[in-house]
């Protein structure tokens, strides 16, 4: 019996690996990350095997570190998300995203009444489920659930 041919992704010198992301969500995160707008180099691998999540993507990122913030906004779409932060090919930083507290400027209230759509108000949430995230509005007290949920 020949063995099973395995395609290799290259490694990366220098970046961010984010791994466990939701197979359906790996178009979101490119964009939540604004990564369909950078000429960097970016590998991404989606309905791959996953023990955890059934399927899941993995994107690799040449010469690019997040903020904080941005991480607050993967795990909106993808709260078990993993970042791994490659120097010199070697992994030196290991992340886990964290559905924060409370979430400012990075998603849409539902309400189309709400004033954070119609008025140029940062929107602001706090953040009432973690698991299956959903968001209550600081302003209209609206509940957008994680089906609903639009990323700024």
């Amino acid at each position: 019996m020949k063995e099973p041919k395995q395609l290799m992704v290259s490694a990366i010198q220098n970046g961010t690996v984010i791994d466990h992301v939701p197979a359906k969500n790996l178009f979101k995160v490119i964009q939540i990350l604004g990564l369909d707008h950078i000429d960097n180099q970016i590998t991404f691998g989606t309905n791959l095997e996953s023990k955890k999540l059934g399927r899941k993507a993995i994107i690799k990122i040449s010469d690019k570190f997040f903020e904080d913030d941005d991480i607050n906004r993967i795990a909106l779409v993808a709260p078990d998300a993993k970042l791994n932060i490659i120097r010199d090919y070697e992994v030196v930083e290991k992340k886990v995203v964290e559905v924060p507290d409370a979430i400012t400027g990075i998603a849409r209230c539902m309400n189309p009444k709400c004033i954070t759509n119609f008025e140029e108000v940062t929107t602001r949430f706090r953040v009432v489920s973690k698991k299956n995230v959903a968001l209550k509005c600081h302003y209209c007290e609206k509940i957008t659930s994680q089906e609903n949920m639009q990323i700024i």
